[in-house]
């Protein structure tokens, strides 16, 4: 279902678009998914509402399938190349975005976004960035857990598997969002301030 509404103070939140994350492979091309967040974060700031930029530094260090036998780890930093954290420049981040490291999946936990948002009255957030089925739906579903409406723009996020893309925008973040297209989002966002 189309997104319906934009709520007066929503904030977008911009997921891992650094560097070392959009050198991996990824289903979508990145530069799209890199220039459609860059729109959406233009026209953010053009009516003043607030632009969030997340990068991941870490992992939580709890036992997964995955990381069965693997040392135990929150921060990644030290093993990460030089540089691999950075922000992609074309977001050009602003005096007055918010910069948040995360070092799990959500960009809720321990980061104090909720407080920071909430600070600036915001009841709403738009997710885009990498990947659908990690950061993006994780932040997402916090989002929702805390109160705030969410939408995600579906042509500015991507992932690693085209199958956990669907699966995320086809049966997860319908649960707790609206989905819709940047262009969709801007023309919102032009409505609803003018």
């Amino acid at each position: 279902m189309p997104v319906t509404t934009l709520d007066r103070r929503t904030a977008l939140i911009v997921i891992d678009l650094q560097q070392g994350v959009v050198a991996l492979d990824v289903v979508h091309p990145v530069a799209d998914i890199v220039a459609r967040a860059v729109t959406l974060a233009d026209a953010f700031r053009e009516h003043s509402l607030p632009v969030v930029l997340v990068t991941v530094t870490g992992r939580p260090s709890g036992r997964t399938d995955r990381n069965q036998g693997a040392a135990p780890t929150v921060s990644l930093a030290a093993q990460l190349p030089a540089g691999w954290a950075d922000l992609v420049p074309e977001l050009t981040p602003q005096h007055d975005d918010l910069l948040i490291t995360k070092q799990t999946g959500s960009a809720f936990p321990n980061t104090g976004l909720d407080t920071a948002l909430k600070a600036q009255g915001v009841t709403q957030v738009v997710v885009v960035g990498i990947s659908t089925s990690n950061g993006v739906e994780s932040t997402a579903r916090s989002a929702y857990e805390l109160g705030y409406n969410v939408t995600v723009a579906v042509d500015a996020v991507t992932d690693a598997s085209a199958d956990h893309h669907d699966h995320s925008l086809s049966t997860a973040l319908p649960r707790f969002a609206e989905t819709g297209t940047t262009d969709e989002i801007i023309a919102l966002l032009a409505s609803t301030r003018s």
